[in-house]
């Protein structure tokens, strides 16, 4: 029986704060220190004191939550900043306070419901800060990095909680910025940028805070545009060492200034406004790739840009940002920090709150083994190898339903009933309250949401469907999906929200605790972005009014292969000397090693048990599973072969040997693999192996391809276009709608359908429908870039025309001016703002012109067509040796079942098997073709060899070789011992298989019969002679074996027989009777002798046969020249 998943999500907590004083300790005569817990406070406090030497008094200890509405918990900070407020000392860095501990207590129960508002002037109430080691890096490098670089940018990709708000203070403080401009697309976290001001700054610090958002609008020290600037001619001036405005994205967008019709926020824009010291953008990865925001930082001046994101992978932001213009922050720096903090410190744990991942991965095997299975015939019959792919199994039909819907409804199921999956106990759904799954299509949510409603036991969860398409500008729907997902989980006590790409950023549902992966995400950035959904910190409450802690989260995902190749590379990426798959095996083990510490990974054993895995395990997995499917299709499976693109530079002695291997049933031979030396060049391979068509190449082809009367007939529709546009606008010339999308669409078809025309022409059938798609969204992307631009800093200018036109007419209404002069100036406006639209027309016109957008565009066709010419036909040629290779890969199982053992590796393999042997396995029946072993060893190993150079000398090359991949192999081998080994008592009748389901027929004449072929065939010969298995005198003999399946058989029926077991009770008396007395069979050829004779014979180690009948003799040659039977006589000694 399989052992069920331990899952603990929250421990019982209580926040307080505490006060104690250290009576023996003079210098801290008249101090009390005060501090914050959420664990046992005298555990807390010894862990600061034993240190010091003395005996601590504990004066009282409290809980942190107030008892005055609004309720809820704070820390001591706050607390702090109250006794700050009330002018009580305090050392600089530390919690300790000149304050008797009996006057804390009655100053903190004020505290709890006065929540922290003093009478007294508190506006020098502000708290001295720390910068912990981390942050101070993040601005060190920054600070470094903007006083180098003009116009800098630079990128904090930094998890969350990291405290990017105070370090971003503290760079402008350091930098001695004047003017500072914060933006962000996430106005809800305005009140952090406030807090941290008004705690640890204030207008103390000669800075103060300008905004108008709406959720810090009206706070004590946040000040509007018009109160900073009267500040400014006011009596305290002098002590002003500038403003820190605060504005959201949505805001800035709405402005006259930057692209909206509002008004506002002049002070920003580059045309009325300042010249920002630092632009800090937060959240950088949300919403900054729409048009809309990119004309409205292209309109803001400043010296420095600070990006702030939350999603700690460089492979987000490495196109934008150089390596030295990003400081990382990842989760394993955090959980290090977590761990290794010193507890004596006076400060508490400020990473403790952030929960532990763990993350469970299953194999889907129950579901898919017969879809695997079907992969066995895969070299002979055109069988496509079967892979587990998630997005496939979640597929959709027509109507809604799963393609694979049986199977849906088993994984549901199971998730409910089998003990290891995370749903299966009542205990463990009270531990997963609240979960995250994340599908591929929006269809498949849909699907599975209604599966879930009727499921026996997903039918007391509230299901939400967050399933929009998951585009990072699509913001009302990611906000109505956070206010469903939020609303619900304040309403039931279980939900299940369905995610495709939506609330995987950017949002924070502290109550999720699980995260479930059932798309093929492949990407570890997306990947680990999703994940870490689960990991926001949470402080629960339940009825009764207790607390409890987050302290762990899970991802469960079902696609171990995928996921651990994931997790392996998220250890190593973000490291530079391991970065890009560098490093060798020791290096990355390490990494991923360091990374189990803070986030276990387990995975199935062999009985089904979820085990934790170690180092070895996450980067070797992979290949484990890979080498069960190598057994399952009978050493046949691509799985088995690497470094098959060696073949461009192997020798031609290599290419005919695998010309020459040939899959045995194939009715025709099959194609030679088509590699000389001139393949790789005419492929356009590169050092890596990797086709790159060479930039002249590219120019050349696509002047040929396309020249001057396709680029021409481009320039005349865009010509036209542009007429048309304005003919249109002069008819109608209020902007539609959808004005933009339209711009977009007129300036691109002329040059996609042109040029695509001439391509679909030009390539024919090497012009795929996909790629057509692809390359159309290339052009399209491209002209997009120029028509925003324009488009963009159009809307800019008339809607301030606009304005003024109508500030105008208002003025000259107030005036009394004329209808006449009224009109007049109306059509005075509209023609300016026809010329403007007319302007921008013809900017986009030429710029698709004069940055030779078309001839780019051309070009980029060209390169991606033949790209992918020359990877269809690599790939071609790849996929022929592989098939070539499976012609000698068939014959492993044969040898292995023959001369093979639990130690047998590829490094030792070609010492099994003697010469001959070897040669007669090999051998191909349709060409006499054979692999040698030394052969063999050139695939495996590589080596050096002679060739002739272009003047005709001899000169020595190398073959790289290494066709086999190792691990898979050594794996394979292993996993086909152990199935040996388990299907070996084949008279126990346990077994619906046996070995030979996973040795492929070596040649025609060795096919292996059926087993239920076999037992038929028994049956009649036991149906024609009654009672023959029962009778211990019977004799029967197999004399032309191909795997002695018909000796087992008549040994199993001898075996079982009940007058048998009468005459013989001892199990090993028996069948040393049957093999001495009753069977006999011959072998033709020395591999079949020794798997007839394993197989027979290897039924266990707990029996010893004495004595056997199975000989080494090819009968068919005694059988045509009628000397058998004498012959069978010598050879069983019959006389």
């Amino acid at each position: 029986m399989m052992a069920g998943i331990k899952i603990n999500t929250a421990t019982k907590v209580t926040p307080q704060c505490y006060a104690y004083t250290l009576p023996g300790y003079p210098d801290l005569d008249g101090w009390t220190k005060i501090g914050f817990t959420e664990r046992d406070v005298e555990t807390r406090i010894a862990e600061q004191t034993h240190t010091a030497g003395v005996k601590h008094k504990t004066w009282w200890h409290f809980q942190a939550s107030y008892m005055t509405e609004p309720y809820g918990t704070f820390t001591d900070k706050d607390f702090h900043a109250y006794l700050k407020k009330l002018g009580i000392p305090r050392q600089e860095g530390k919690e300790w306070f000149q304050i008797d501990p009996n006057t804390a207590r009655d100053d903190f129960i004020d505290f709890t419901q006065n929540h922290g508002i003093a009478q007294e002037d508190d506006s020098d109430a502000v708290i001295p800060y720390m910068l912990r080691d981390e942050q101070n890096q993040a601005v060190s490098n920054a600070y470094d990095y903007f006083t180098t670089h003009e116009k800098g940018e630079y990128l904090w990709n930094c998890k969350p909680r990291f405290g990017k708000t105070l370090s971003a203070y503290d760079l402008c403080m350091r930098l001695g910025a004047k003017n500072v401009l914060i933006v962000t697309n996430r106005p809800a976290i305005a009140n952090s940028w406030y807090q941290d001001y008004e705690t640890f700054f204030g207008p103390q610090s000669g800075y103060l805070f300008v905004s108008s958002v709406d959720g810090i609008k009206g706070r004590k020290y946040v000040l509007s545009r018009q109160d900073y600037l009267d500040k400014l001619v006011g009596t305290d001036a002098g002590k002003l060492k500038g403003c820190i405005e605060f504005v959201s994205l949505q805001d800035l967008k709405g402005s006259i200034y930057f692209g909206g019709r509002y008004d506002k926020l002049s002070e920003i824009s580059a045309e009325k406004g300042l010249t920002w010291d630092i632009l800090i953008i937060d959240e950088a990865h949300e919403g900054v790739d729409t048009y809309k925001t990119d004309t409205a930082f292209n309109h803001i001046n400043r010296k420095y840009t600070l990006h702030l994101s939350g999603t700690p992978f460089k492979a987000l932001a490495n196109d934008k940002f150089a390596d030295d213009a990003i400081y990382n922050w990842t989760y394993a720096d955090e959980q290090k920090k977590k761990r290794d903090w010193d507890d004596s410190s006076e400060i508490e744990n400020p990473y403790e709150n952030l929960p532990r991942l763990s993350l469970f991965t299953y194999q889907m095997s129950d579901i898919i083994r017969d879809k695997v299975r079907e992969g066995i015939e895969l070299a002979d019959n055109d069988v496509e190898e079967y892979a587990f792919d998630l997005n496939e199994f979640f597929k959709t039909n027509e109507s809604g339903k799963f393609v694979h819907d049986a199977d849906v409804d088993k994984f549901l199921d199971a998730l409910t009933t089998q003990e290891r999956f995370p749903f299966s106990t009542p205990e463990l759904r009270d531990e997963l309250k609240h979960t995250f799954w994340i599908l591929n299509r929006v269809a498949s949510a849909k699907a599975l949401a209604k599966k879930l409603e009727l499921h026996p036991v997903f039918k007391d969860y509230e299901i939400i469907l967050a399933a929009g398409d998951g585009k990072l500008d699509d913001d009302d729907e990611n906000e109505k999906s956070f206010d469903r997902v939020t609303k619900a989980i304040k309403t039931y006590d279980k939900t299940i929200t369905l995610s495709v790409g939506q609330l995987t950023t950017g949002v924070t549902i502290p109550e999720w605790t699980a995260v479930l992966m059932l798309s093929n995400m492949a990407s570890p950035a997306l990947y680990m972005q999703a994940a870490f959904r689960a990991q926001n910190p949470c402080l629960f409450h339940d009825k009764q009014g207790n607390s409890y802690r987050k302290k762990n989260a899970y991802v469960f995902d079902f696609d171990p292969a995928r996921t651990l190749t994931i997790f392996e590379k998220f250890a190593n990426d973000l490291i530079p000397e391991t970065s890009g798959d560098k490093g060798d095996f020791d290096q990355r083990k390490q990494h991923v090693r360091e990374l189990l510490n803070f986030f276990p990974v387990y995975g199935e054993d062999d009985q089904g048990s979820m085990v934790e895995l170690d180092a070895e395990s996450v980067l070797t997995i992979p290949r484990h599973i890979h080498a069960k499917e190598v057994v399952d299709r009978g050493f046949m499976s691509n799985f088995l072969f690497a470094n098959i693109s060696g073949i461009f530079g192997a020798p031609k002695e290599i290419v005919d040997l695998i010309n020459g291997m040939q899959a045995i049933e194939q009715p025709s031979k099959l194609p030679d693999v088509g590699v000389d030396e001139n393949t790789a060049g005419d492929l356009h391979l590169n050092e890596d192996g990797d086709v790159e068509i060479p930039k002249e190449q590219t120019i050349g082809l696509a002047k040929d391809l396309f020249g001057e009367k396709a680029y021409s007939d481009v320039d005349e529709q865009l010509k036209q276009t542009v007429s048309d546009i304005a003919e249109e606008h002069a008819k109608h010339p209020d902007p539609k709608k959808d004005e933009l999308a339209s711009l977009r669409e007129k300036f691109s078809k002329p040059i996609a359908d042109t040029l695509m025309e001439t391509a679909r022409q030009q390539y024919g059938k090497d012009l795929k429908k996909s790629t057509q798609n692809q390359l159309e969204r290339k052009i399209q992307e491209t002209t997009d870039t120029v028509v925003n631009r324009e488009y963009g800093d159009y809307t800019i200018r008339d809607n301030q025309l606009v304005k003024e036109r109508d500030d105008k007419i208002a003025e000259a209404q107030q005036n009394g001016a004329s209808m006449v002069e009224i009109t007049h100036l109306d059509d005075e406006y509209a023609k300016r703002r026809a010329q403007g639209y007319q302007q921008m027309v013809e900017n986009i016109h030429k710029k698709l012109n004069g940055e030779e957008t078309v001839k780019k565009a051309a070009e980029t066709i060209v390169e991606t067509v033949e790209t992918e010419k020359m990877n269809a036909e690599k790939d071609s040629i790849e996929g022929s040796v592989r098939d070539h290779l499976r012609g000698f890969s068939r014959t492993i199982p044969a040898f292995l079942m023959a001369y093979g053992d639990e130690n047998t590796t590829l490094a030792n393999f070609d010492s099994l098997v003697p010469a001959d042997v070897f040669w007669e396995v090999t051998v191909n029946p349709q060409n006499g073709v054979d692999v040698t072993i030394d052969q063999f060893r050139m695939l495996r190993d590589g080596g050096d060899y002679q060739a002739t150079d272009e003047s005709g000398n001899s000169v020595t090359k190398h073959f790289d070789g290494h066709l086999f991949d190792e691990v898979v192999f050594n794996d394979a081998v292993q996993e086909f011992m152990k199935k040996r080994r388990d299907l070996s008592d084949y008279f126990s009748g346990r077994h619906d298989d046996d070995i030979f389901t996973y040795i492929p027929p070596q040649r025609t004449n060795q096919i292996f019969t059926p087993r239920r072929v076999v037992k038929d065939m028994v049956d009649m010969l036991e149906k024609e002679n009654p009672g023959c298995f029962d009778d211990p005198d019977a004799t029967f003999a197999d004399l032309y074996m191909k795997s002695g399946m018909y000796i087992t058989e008549i040994v199993t029926r001898l075996y079982q027989s009940s007058r048998m077991k009468a005459l013989f009770p001892d199990d090993t008396e028996r069948l040393n009777h049957i093999f001495a007395k009753q069977v006999y069979g011959c072998a033709p050829t020395e591999i079949i002798y020794r798997i007839c004779l394993r197989y027979i014979l290897g039924f266990g180690d707990e029996i010893s046969i004495k004595q056997n009948n199975i000989r080494l003799c090819d009968t068919l040659e005694y059988a045509k020249n009628g000397t058998l039977e004498e012959e069978l006589r010598k050879l069983f000694n019959l006389n």
